[in-house]
């Protein structure tokens, strides 16, 4: 059995090796590093690939959750209200702004942010919801935009782990998430759905002035050379990084299908097994494209679960283990416990198993085993 690995990027490499070195060859041989042909050919591709009129190219994923924040025009002391469960960047940015978070209990059953605990964090001090599709699940952006128009609110999708992913409204409309919102960001950190070889993100939006002012913003403020316009930062995607996401683009779908199937499988091993909750989705939509497949594990040991599995030398995460609550740079008076029974109950819970487009029936037979192995015993 080939070895299991939480990513198997080499794999998926060997796979577009031809295309991605052609692509980093030509940009050795025109010496186009920054903003080159390469850059502003993925950008026109993920357009037409999301529907988005406007994606703005930038240097990772939390570059672009800050750069769609500043171009909002958001004021010190602003409230932002996410998702208490998640990475810890989504909150980063709005403090790195001086902006104030607003963190909120998610949905038992999807982890995703809880519209209910949105509606009761609004004050006249709100403006913006960041609604974080985790794991590769779309949000419920539905309601999250009829609560952002009831109460005139910016939506920021973050989209940094659901690239790809369809949402199908209320209504039956089909759309890609991060074209749903105001403004989105997503990573192209190396492991995610649709992963470059370094760091490298992107900012979405159907708004023509939000987009104008964020091509300033990523580019030192400037929209003529040293003419600086706005405030700005330096978050550019080189073009290097941009070749291995022109590689990549044609076959995302490809890859969100494979880790769907494999999802699939891993819940057909563990159905029936009491000490097991797997991720509930529909196999025939695409509102879930796992960038992470992760268990609930109840009435069991789930750290000792996870040392059974490292022992065995299948990897895996937990993915949180600490509220952004609890975290000791976003500790506040404001947050009591009750306020978090989801996400606290959460953390004790999760674990991550191996999710990504090379994993084949042998090993995913022998992760599921070894899983009911311990649980079983």
């Amino acid at each position: 059995m080939k070895k299991i690995q939480m990513v198997d990027l080499k794999s998926q490499y060997e796979k577009i090796k031809t295309t991605v070195d052609t692509s980093i060859q030509e940009v050795l041989d025109t010496n186009t590093y920054i903003n080159g042909p390469l850059v502003h050919q993925f950008q026109k591709s993920l357009e037409d690939y999301l529907g988005a009129k406007h994606v703005i190219p930038c240097a990772n994923g939390t570059d672009a959750l800050q750069i769609a924040m500043m171009g909002l025009d958001l004021k010190p002391g602003d409230e932002v209200i996410t998702a208490d469960f998640t990475f810890a960047a989504t909150v980063e940015v709005i403090a790195l702004l001086q902006l104030t978070p607003v963190l909120v209990d998610v949905d038992m059953v999807n982890m995703n942010i809880d519209i209910e605990a949105i509606k009761k964090a609004i004050t006249p001090k709100t403006k913006a919801i960041v609604p974080v599709h985790l794991f590769g699940r779309a949000a419920n952006m539905d309601a999250i935009m009829e609560i952002a128009a009831e109460h005139n609110l910016y939506v920021i999708e973050d989209n940094a782990q659901a690239i790809g992913a369809d949402y199908i409204s209320k209504s039956g409309i089909k759309t890609k998430v991060g074209v749903i919102g105001h403004v989105a960001a997503t990573s192209f950190f190396p492991s995610k759905n649709l992963g470059c070889y370094g760091d490298g993100g992107a900012i979405f939006t159907n708004d023509d002035k939000l987009a104008h002012i964020i091509r300033g913003i990523v580019n030192h403020g400037m929209y003529e050379r040293y003419h600086h316009d706005v405030v700005g930062v330096n978050s550019r995607l080189d073009s290097i990084q941009a070749g291995v996401l022109n590689a990549k683009l044609p076959l995302l779908d490809e890859y969100n299908t494979a880790r769907r199937l494999a999802a699939t499988k891993y819940n057909a091993a563990f159905a029936g097994n009491a000490h097991i909750i797997t991720p509930d989705f529909d196999a025939n939509e695409n509102d879930h494209v796992f960038h992470q497949y992760v268990l609930r594990i109840i009435d069991a040991d789930r750290d000792a679960l996870m040392q059974h599995l490292l022992d065995k030398a299948i990897p895996c995460a937990i993915y949180y283990p600490i509220p952004l609550h609890s975290q000791k740079a976003y500790v506040d008076t404001r947050y009591k416990e009750e306020q978090f029974p989801v996400t606290n109950q959460l953390v004790k819970e999760v674990i991550a198993l191996p999710m990504h487009t090379e994993l084949d029936d042998e090993q995913i037979k022998f992760i599921t085993d070894s899983v009911l192995e311990f649980l079983n015993k």
